[in-house]
């Protein structure tokens, strides 16, 4: 019998005190209900299962449930049990108030989110019903801190076919997301006693300061028509790169500066640090294949999930060269820190081809709205233009001089979310700085494209 109260009714944590037991529990009881932690309408524990939890007699508690009924705090009802009685119920004095939630903008053209709408949730949990079910016992344990085989070998074939990376699944690492693995590159590199990246004049203060974390100084590199200018790189151990797509300036790097930052890498020992994050969306052309294909010992090669499907699944991948696996395993310290029901179906995604069918399908999308974006904006405001290859999910906007905080600020009035290039541009860089927007085209669902374009076109200038 002892067992079948084991796994009846609700775990509810008391710790009754005061001169007698049922007292205690009565007083107890009140102040849980009192103070909201037990909810109205809950259904509290059968006077038996509770005793046997709190291993006291079943009729203590049957008094203290008639007690608290007789006051109103509880109900009982024959064939429903004991409930917390439904009533208002005020938070102590003490409890901090909620931080007020932030105002959605109506249009949210920030760069670096996708369209969350077309998110391919049917197809996810197939895939995911799928992997759980063919998954083994033991791939629910701690697993390989370097994450599921599965997957690991599901992106070694994928990255080798569609963006010409030399994967070997023994040196891809799964971690939580690009600024995960940012970190953790952060902290070998660190152990290996380098002290400084070069970094590109305009990207993401998230990254430089996660690399700062690591104790890393950023050194940034000029930057020109051609993309970074890898001429300085004598003095840094390291360099962080967007060689695809330059993040967020939109040009490619020119093919003689790649061969150029291969041959540093070669000649001074040095790593090349390669985010690859939107590779897949190219509009015009076959995109340009991954830098780490010309030297895998020397180009770490850096991938996400967060572009192609959704930033909330925290999945991201490094192609590591030899020996830096090891250590990148040890600053992560030796556990598998991604989920793996997620990591196993993310595996079967791409093997069955969903992953495939649905990076086309939002290719499709996203050049239609590129497309549309660059039409309004060379008939509706001819003095700002697009600049960048036709790719990735943002553009960059380039504004007459002076104008662009004031072009920010009316955006904001408008209610539409928008960024300068100011924010992007590194403290030290020596490039001449440029007035411009970051436009992200993925974020807005299909049903609000139309309405962000004309809240866009009625703040640029002309």
């Amino acid at each position: 019998m002892a067992e079948q109260w084991a796994t009846l009714g609700i775990d509810l944590h008391l710790e009754p005190t005061g001169p007698g037991l049922r007292q205690g529990l009565t007083d107890a009881l009140r102040e849980a209900v009192r103070s909201g932690r037990l909810a109205p309408g809950i259904r509290l524990p059968s006077s038996r299962a509770l005793a046997a939890d709190l291993g006291i007699a079943r009729n203590t508690v049957a008094d203290a449930y008639a007690d608290l009924v007789a006051e109103g705090w509880l109900t009982a009802r024959q064939g429903s049990g004991t409930r917390v009685a439904e009533r208002a119920v005020v938070p102590p004095a003490d409890t901090a108030p909620h931080p007020r939630e932030r105002t959605r903008p109506a249009y949210d053209l920030r760069p670096g989110s996708p369209d969350l709408a077309s998110f391919p949730r049917a197809e996810w949990l197939k895939a995911a019903r799928r992997a759980l079910t063919a998954a083994p016992h033991h791939a629910l344990d701690y697993g390989d801190p370097r994450g599921r085989p599965e997957l690991r070998s599901a992106l070694a074939g994928y990255l080798s076919r569609a963006r010409g990376v030399r994967a070997d699944p023994e040196r891809i690492v799964v971690c939580g997301g690009f600024a995960h693995g940012l970190k953790l590159l952060g902290t070998a590199l660190r152990a290996r006693g380098a002290r400084t990246v070069a970094v590109e004049s305009y990207g993401l203060d998230v990254h430089w300061r996660l690399l700062a974390a690591s104790g890393l100084r950023t050194v940034p590199l000029p930057f020109d028509r051609l993309g970074t200018d890898p001429g300085e790189l004598s003095a840094a151990d390291a360099v962080l790169l967007t060689p695809a797509h330059q993040f967020p300036m939109g040009v490619p790097l020119h093919r003689d500066r790649r061969a150029a930052v291969v041959d540093w890498a070669r000649r001074t020992g040095g790593l090349v640090l390669e985010d690859d994050y939107d590779g897949e969306f190219r509009y015009d052309r076959q995109p340009v294949g991954a830098l780490q294909g010309l030297d895998p010992d020397r180009v770490v090669y850096l991938g996400t999930a967060s572009k192609a499907l959704a930033p909330g699944l925290r999945l991201a991948w490094m192609v590591l060269p030899p020996g830096l696996a090891e250590e990148t395993v040890a600053a992560k310290g030796g556990i598998d820190t991604c989920g793996v029901l997620d990591q196993l179906t993310l595996a079967e995604f791409l093997d069955a081809g969903a992953y495939d069918r649905h990076v086309r399908a939002t290719r499709l999308r996203y050049r239609r709205r590129r497309d549309a974006l660059v039409a309004a904006v060379a008939a509706r405001a001819p003095e700002a233009r697009i600049t960048g290859i036709a790719a990735g999910l943002h553009v960059l906007l380039r504004l007459p001089p002076g104008t662009e905080q004031s072009v920010v600020q009316a955006a904001h009035w408008r209610g539409l979310a928008v960024h300068g290039l100011t924010r992007y541009r590194h403290a030290a860089a020596i490039s001449e700085p440029a007035d411009a927007l970051v436009v992200g085209y993925g974020t807005p669902p299909d049903h609000a494209w139309s309405g962000a374009l004309d809240a866009l076109c009625a703040v640029l200038p002309g």
